[in-house]
C-alpha cells in the first residue's frame, strides 16, 4: 500500500474523530503460536472505553459486534469484541480481544505479521461502532506512523486521538520509578535531561547486579520509560493547561513531544545494554567498543574486543564478536548483515515477541543468531527457541572468545 493511501486514512479517522490503539502484533495476537486465542489482544480499558456496552459483568463472556476494515490490505467483515472474563467465575481468564476475522488469511492473524505495528482506530457511525485498522507492510509504513503516534515498542501500546494530536500512555505497564514532581531536578524543568542522563537516573533507582542480566534489562527499560514520562509529564501538562494561541504553537508542540520520544527510544536498548556490559565485568576499550566504525562508513552498537583487534588481520576472527540492538527485528535484521564483514555469526539483541519459522530460517542462513531476554523466549515457537540465545549467555560467549 502507497505512503498516500496511509495519509488518507489518517486524514479519514481525523475527520471521523477516532480513538486509535496502536501497538506491535505480538504471537499470541496472530496464529504464530498456535495459542487459539482467536484474534488481537486489546487492552480491557480501553475497549471498555470506547465499547461501553462490552463492560457487562452480569453476562459471562460478553461480546459486541462491529464492523471492521483492514483498510491496510482492502479487507472488511463483522467481527466481536469479546471479554473473556472466566476470572469472575472462578478460573484465571480475564482479557479483551477481537475476534472472528477468518484464519490466518487475515493480516491480522497471519504470523508472517508478528512485530508489525498496527494501528485500531474506533469510532463511531449511524450503523453502529467501527474498527478501521491499518497493518503495516513495510518500515516506511512504520516510520510515517511514529511520526505520528511516538515510537512504539513490542509489549506497549499507546492510545492517540488524531484530532486532537493527543498521545497516552496511562495503559502502559507500571513500574516502581515514576517520580514525584519534587523528585525531578528542577534544570530537566527548564531543559529535557538527555537519554543518557534518564538511563543515569534509572541505574540510581535499579543499581547493581542483583537481578539476573536478561530481568536486570526488562526492569530497567520499564524503570527508564516511568521516569521519561514523569519528566514529560512535568513539563508538558502545564503548556497544554495553559492552551495555545495558535494552531501553529500547538503542532510545535506535539512534534516536539513525538521527536523526543524517538530519540530516546532510538539508543535507549543500546544504553541499557552498555550498562549491563559494565556492571558484569567488561570494561569499555578493553573488553568492547560502543558505536565505533568497524568497515567503512559501518557501526555496529557493539564490537568485541575493539576495533583496533578487529581491524588488525593478525587477529584471530574467531575471537571477535559484534552485537546489534534493535527493540524489533521484522525487516530490520537485514540492517544487521553488512556491519562487520570480519564476523561471520552477528548477533542481534531484539525485544521482539516472536518470528516465524520462515523468518528465523532465514535469518539464521543469513549469519545472525538472536539473542532474546529469557523471559521473552515463551513468545516464540517451540522449535525456535533452544537456538535464541539469552543475555546471560550472550556474555558467556564473550567470555569463551576472550579465552580462546
Amino acid at each position: 500500500m502507497s505512503i498516500s493511501a496511509l495519509d488518507r486514512w489518517i486524514e479519514a479517522i481525523t475527520e471521523e474523530r477516532a480513538v486509535v490503539f496502536a501497538k506491535r502484533l505480538a504471537g499470541n495476537d496472530t496464529l504464530l503460536t498456535r495459542a487459539h486465542q482467536a484474534g488481537p489482544y486489546l487492552p480491557k480499558t480501553f475497549l471498555f472505553a470506547v465499547l461501553p456496552e462490552l463492560d457487562r459483568p452480569e453476562i459471562k463472556n460478553p461480546r459486541v459486534k462491529l464492523l471492521a476494515r483492514i483498510e491496510s490490505h482492502g479487507d472488511q467483515r463483522q467481527v466481536k469484541a469479546t471479554w473473556y472474563n472466566e476470572k469472575l467465575r472462578g478460573k484465571t481468564r480475564d482479557e479483551t480481544r477481537l475476534t472472528r476475522f477468518g484464519g490466518s488469511k487475515s493480516p491480522l492473524l497471519n504470523p508472517e505479521n508478528t512485530g508489525a505495528l498496527t494501528l485500531f482506530a474506533f469510532s463511531r457511525t449511524p450503523d453502529g461502532p467501527l474498527c478501521s485498522i491499518w497493518v503495516c507492510e513495510t518500515l516506511e509504513e512504520e516510520e510515517r506512523l511514529e511520526a505520528y503516534v511516538g515510537t512504539v515498542d513490542p509489549g506497549r501500546g499507546v492510545v492517540w486521538e488524531p484530532s486532537s494530536g493527543s498521545i497516552d500512555h496511562r495503559l502502559q505497564r507500571k513500574a516502581a520509578c515514576e517520580l514525584a514532581p519534587s523528585e525531578i531536578p528542577e534544570e530537566w524543568i527548564a531543559s529535557f535531561p538527555s537519554g543518557a542522563e534518564v538511563i543515569e537516573k534509572t541505574l540510581q533507582l535499579l543499581p547493581g547486579a542483583a537481578l539476573n542480566p536478561d530481568k536486570r534489562l526488562l526492569q530497567r527499560r520499564d524503570c527508564e520509560f516511568a521516569v521519561f514520562r514523569s519528566i514529560e509529564q512535568a513539563i508538558t501538562l502545564p503548556r497544554i493547561r495553559e492552551g495555545f494561541d495558535t494552531m501553529k504553537a500547538f503542532v510545535d508542540e506535539a512534534q516536539t513531544l513525538l521527536q523526543r520520544r524517538k530519540s530516546r527510544s532510538g539508543r535507549s536498548l543500546e544504553l541499557h545494554v552498555k550498562a549491563i556490559l559494565g556492571e558484569e565485568g567488561l570494561k569499555a576499550g578493553r573488553d568492547f567498543e560502543y558505536n565505533v566504525e568497524s568497515d567503512k562508513g559501518r557501526r555496529p552498537d557493539f564490537l568485541f574486543p575493539s576495533q583496533r583487534a578487529y581491524r588488525d588481520t593478525a587477529f584471530p576472527p574467531d575471537r571477535l564478536a559484534m552485537l546489534a540492538t534493535k527493540t524489533t527485528c521484522r525487516d530490520r535484521w537485514r540492517q544487521v548483515l553488512n556491519e562487520a564483514d570480519r564476523i561471520p555469526t552477528k548477533h542481534l539483541l531484539t525485544l521482539q515477541e516472536g518470528v516465524t519459522e520462515r523468518q528465523f530460517e532465514e535469518m539464521t542462513n543469513s549469519g545472525i543468531t538472536l539473542v532474546v531476554p529469557a523471559p521473552l523466549h515463551r513468545k516464540f515457537l517451540a522449535p525456535i527457541r533452544p537456538h535464541l540465545l539469552n543475555v546471560g549467555q550472550f556474555l558467556d560467549v564473550l567470555e569463551k572468545r576472550r579465552q580462546n
